[in-house]
């Protein structure tokens, strides 16, 4: 697909200096920019590579001058850096905007399907589901008996969606994702053996939240494990049964939260994180990666460590974490001075 400039500049509210029918067809960094292609240039210290690059368009800030000629058409906006992140944006909405459905796929006769919608190949949607509009379901996705998908959401290749599900609006699950599979429930019997404790609560995941590819969020054992509106889940995060995650927390990759956990508002947790069941963290927390979360968390602290405690006390013991071996020393040769010089005064 190709724009020419002045498309590009309508769309980002700019103006072209050069060629407006200048065409491009990809993007590209400024150092690597080559024939049809579009970047853009928002920190002065990449200036010098717009004198260089083969970019047929760059995207500049209104404030920037030229000090000599070049081949490359310009569009100045007022921010450079965000006018390429709504064309971004943009171009993104342009490429997935598939309609229609492929062949072959599944559709239970008692599924309801919003307008506008895209059902990609080998997709399954099974008994009861119901799929607001404008929803895409890309191919070889499984859609669970009664699950219900609000509208402008977008399920990407290879998800699978157990049943009784309820995901909401505007939200983004990508590929490998998996959602509503039991909880790891089970007790052992009196021959000390496990045995499965039925989960049949379910996943409500509500309006604007993103899942990462690989990501698992296990189905309650009663009620349900419940991701609020605006969470963001990087890839391969482990959520376990009954979770919830509060509203615009967001958690980074390899984190693992066991069952029962309750977390707050506006949270950041750093990647390969740990959190321990039946723990509450509070709003506005802030949990540094690799950290070890095993008892309650008040609003607004800075966690690191493993366990995790406070950033400001971890910070100063880690002085002496990293001064262990010369303090040994030290104490070693004070008992040996202690020692001599009692056997000195016997």
């Amino acid at each position: 697909m190709k724009f020419t400039a002045q498309q590009i500049a309508d769309i980002l509210e700019g103006d072209v200096v050069g060629n407006p029918e200048e065409e491009v067809s990809k993007l590209s960094k400024i150092e690597e920019g080559e024939k049809g292609s579009l970047t853009f240039l928002s920190n002065p210290k990449y200036n010098a590579y717009l004198y260089t690059t083969n970019a047929s368009i760059a995207i500049v800030n209104n404030s920037f001058v030229l000090e000599k000629e070049i081949q490359t058409t310009l569009i100045k906006v007022d921010n450079a850096y965000k006018s390429f992140s709504k064309l971004l944006e943009f171009y993104n909405e342009v490429k997935n905007n598939k309609t229609g459905r492929e062949q072959p796929h599944f559709i239970a006769e008692s599924a309801e399907i919003g307008s506008n919608e895209y059902i990609g190949a080998f997709s399954y949607i099974g008994e009861n589901v119901k799929l607001g509009d404008n929803v895409k379901i890309y191919p070889n996705s499984y859609i669970g008996d009664n699950t219900v998908i609000g509208n402008n959401t977008v399920i990407f290749s290879g998800v699978k969606i157990y049943s009784e599900t309820q995901i909401g609006a505007y939200c983004k699950i990508h590929s490998g994702a998996i959602i509503g599979a039991d909880g790891f429930g089970f007790a052992p019997d009196e021959n000390g053996a496990y045995k499965a404790i039925p989960q049949i609560g379910n996943v409500i995941i509500e309006d604007h939240v993103d899942i990462g590819s690989a990501s698992t969020i296990d189905r309650a054992t009663l009620g349900s494990t419940i991701i609020r509106k605006g969470v963001k889940l990087d890839n391969q995060i482990q959520i376990a049964h009954n979770v919830e995650v509060g509203e615009h927390t967001v958690i980074a990759s390899q984190t693992g939260v066991a069952g029962s956990t309750k977390i707050g508002k506006n949270c950041m947790i750093g990647g390969q994180v740990g959190i321990a069941g039946h723990v509450k963290i509070g709003n506005n927390v802030k949990v540094l990666a690799q950290a070890g979360i095993s008892k309650n968390i008040k609003d607004n602290e800075i966690i690191n460590g493993t366990p995790a405690f406070k950033v400001q006390d971890f910070n100063k013991s880690y002085v002496y974490f990293k001064n262990l071996p010369k303090l040994v020393t030290k104490i070693n040769q004070l008992e040996k001075d202690i020692r001599l010089k009692q056997k000195n005064n016997e």
